[in-house]
This record gives structure tokens, C-alpha cells and sequence, in this order.
């Protein structure tokens, strides 16, 4: 009896053992085409940026995002960010841009970091000037279910107090031409 059961089990254990000593291939590296999608998703930020409609800045963040703004309390969640965002693409003067330098996506492919520079525009509250402030920026952004990435935790880092923004080339020169009879 003890020979009809053992050679069932050996087999069994066989089987068990070799299914336990091939490891699962491994997954595919997409870090580059995560990267690239990273950057194209920025892009499309700075356009929802362009639009002033903050339902479409909002979808960038994830829903418990973090937001990182000089002094500023910290914000987290979309909610508070469209909230402290509500003033700035109120004046007509804002503007923000940025670009990443650096993309890096995590070997597993799940989390990921943007780095670059940002120039953003607004009118100053106390003296109503126009004013420009450059910086820099790191972006932290989460993979979601939809394999799509959003912002989890955003930081600014202006590189030095806000200045008067410059004025456009052709107004300066119409002026000169004015003054000089031209």
C-alpha cells in the first residue's frame, strides 16, 4: 500500500519542485517609452495651464497630491491645489511654462521623477506689477491603474525673488520710434 501512495506523491513533488525553480520571465523594460510619456504629459499640462481652466490643470494630479509652494502651507489634494491656484489664472498677466531636463523612471516601472525649469508670470498683489519668477522644479509622478502616470508630489523652487517682467520687444521698439520722430 505504501508503494501505491509514494509513487503518486514523488510525482507530485516533481512537478511542485520544477514549477518552483523557473522564476517568471521577466517583465518588459519600459523606462524609455514611461520617460517619453512623462514628458508628452507635460506638454500637455502647460497647455491645460495656457487654458486657465483648472478642471483641466487638475487631471494631472492624482487625488491626494502633494503640492509644494514657497511660502505656502502645504497642499494636498486636488481640491487645495485648484483652490490656491484660483487667484493666479485669475490675473490676466499669468502665464507658467516649464520643460523637464531630466526624466528618470523607476526600474519597476511604477514611479518615476521629472526635474527642469519653470518661468511663471503674474501680476504682484500689493504693487500691481507684472512680474517674472524663474525656477526650478521636481515632479513625482505614481503609475495608475490605467497605466497612464499623474503627479503625486510637486515642488517649486524659484531661483530668485520674482522681477519685473521685461516688456515685449515690439512695444519697446514702437516707443523708440515714437520718440525719435521715426
Amino acid at each position: 500500500m505504501a508503494i501505491r501512495y509514494s509513487a503518486p506523491a514523488a510525482v507530485a513533488l516533481a512537478v511542485i519542485l520544477a514549477g518552483c525553480s523557473q522564476a517568471p520571465p521577466p517583465a518588459p523594460d519600459t523606462r524609455a517609452a514611461d520617460a517619453q510619456a512623462i514628458r508628452d504629459l507635460e506638454a500637455g499640462w502647460v497647455k491645460a495651464l495656457a487654458t486657465r481652466d483648472l478642471n483641466k490643470v487638475a487631471v494631472f494630479y492624482a487625488d491626494d497630491a502633494s503640492f509644494f509652494v514657497p511660502d505656502t502651507p502645504l497642499l494636498t489634494g486636488t481640491a487645495a491645489i485648484k483652490a490656491a491656484m484660483e487667484s493666479m489664472v485669475a490675473d490676466k498677466a499669468f502665464s507658467l511654462t516649464f520643460a523637464s531636463t531630466k526624466v528618470e523612471v523607476a526600474k519597476a516601472g511604477d514611479l518615476a521623477y521629472s526635474q527642469g525649469a519653470y518661468t511663471m508670470t503674474m501680476t504682484a498683489p500689493k504693487s500691481k506689477k507684472v512680474l517674472t519668477e524663474t525656477g526650478k522644479y521636481v515632479t513625482v509622478f505614481k503609475k495608475q491603474a490605467d497605466e497612464g502616470w499623474k503627479a503625486v508630489a510637486d515642488i517649486i523652487n524659484a531661483d530668485a525673488p520674482a522681477a519685473p517682467a521685461s516688456r515685449p520687444v515690439q512695444h519697446t521698439a514702437g516707443k523708440r520710434r515714437a520718440k525719435h520722430g521715426k
